[in-house]
């Protein structure tokens, strides 16, 4: 239920490969994508980076934690985030984000906009170079796939190629514990994505699942050096719900496991409103920065411990 794709045929098969991805986008919601033209190098370096930065001693951490900042960039320790709003349990997760990245004099980090903070940096020699050279890569093969969903939405091939040049997009580190067998435990409870798509690289440990539309969880294959990408709730938004953003969770693995997602996000002022040729719209007109706002502000609100 979860494709395959190889990006080469996006070049070579256009028209199967557009065809083959829309309807992937219109059910599973999810796909894996390989030959995508990130350097299985970089992956490695990114990898070998945050194992070193989870080892850390937690004061080490705790200097440069999300609480720090509003701009949401840091370090958030097991149980800052639950991302599933239904449930009083929190995730047992460790998280590293990393945003678009400004200098301290940039006029919007003067001006104190949202998300157009600066980014908080470990006393580490490689980390920053290592998660800055990826936060490239990756942003630049969403931005790619965003030409075939502008084709298989019938819109020119460049339709969003202006809206991801200082994006929301954010890049972030995830180390889940071993599981501890305590009850109701939970690694990344279940939740949808908030932005256009996500890019998720893993280290093959299982544990990531999937809640297709009328069916039950079922677990996403690992492919070595393949990306896992799904659909986001901005998009489902922007596409009128022709696309879907599907719900999937992280159960607590039998060893420790360690992801890196890439969120791509559009630019602030994006008005996210139904497409061109995809009906009626079914929601409002709302700028990208404040989609974003509403969702992480669930996110990060405080739970009721459970009983």
């Amino acid at each position: 239920m979860i494709p395959i794709f190889d990006w080469a045929r996006f070049d070579s098969d256009k028209a199967g490969f557009v065809a083959e991805l829309g309807a992937a986008c219109r059910g599973p919601g999810f796909f894996l994508l390989k030959n995508h033209g990130v350097s299985r190098d970089l992956q490695s370096l990114v990898f070998e980076n945050a194992r070193a930065f989870f080892a850390l001693p937690k004061p080490d951490k705790q200097k440069i934690s999300i609480l720090n900042t509003p701009h949401y960039r840091g370090w958030a320790a097991a149980g800052v985030e639950s991302l599933d709003e239904t449930r009083p349990e929190i995730d047992t997760k460790e998280t590293f984000n990393i945003g678009y990245d400004l200098p301290e004099d940039d006029p919007r980090v003067v001006a104190g906009e949202p998300f157009r903070g600066v980014n908080q940096w470990p006393e580490m020699p490689s980390f920053r170079d290592a998660m800055l050279a990826y936060y490239d890569a990756a942003l630049d093969l969403g931005r790619d796939i965003h030409r075939a969903f502008a084709v298989d939405l019938g819109l020119p091939e460049d339709t969003f190629a202006r809206t991801f040049d200082e994006p929301l997009a954010a890049m972030r580190l995830l180390y889940y514990p071993p599981a501890s067998g305590a009850e109701n435990e939970i690694g990344a409870g279940a939740h949808t994505d908030y932005g256009a798509i996500t890019l998720l690289m893993t280290d093959g440990e299982p544990g990531l699942q999937v809640r297709p539309r009328n069916g039950d969880w079922m677990d996403v294959p690992h492919v070595d050096g393949a990306y896992v990408v799904n659909i986001g709730d901005c998009l489902m938004r922007w596409t009128n719900d022709i696309y879907v953003s599907t719900p999937h969770r992280v159960l607590p693995p039998k060893r420790q496991r360690l992801s890196i997602a890439f969120f791509v996000e559009a630019n602030p002022d994006t008005i996210i409103q139904a497409l061109p040729g995809t009906g009626i719209a079914k929601y409002p007109p709302i700028r990208a920065a404040d989609y974003l706002a509403s969702r992480l502000e669930a996110t990060y609100a405080p739970k009721e411990p459970a009983e």
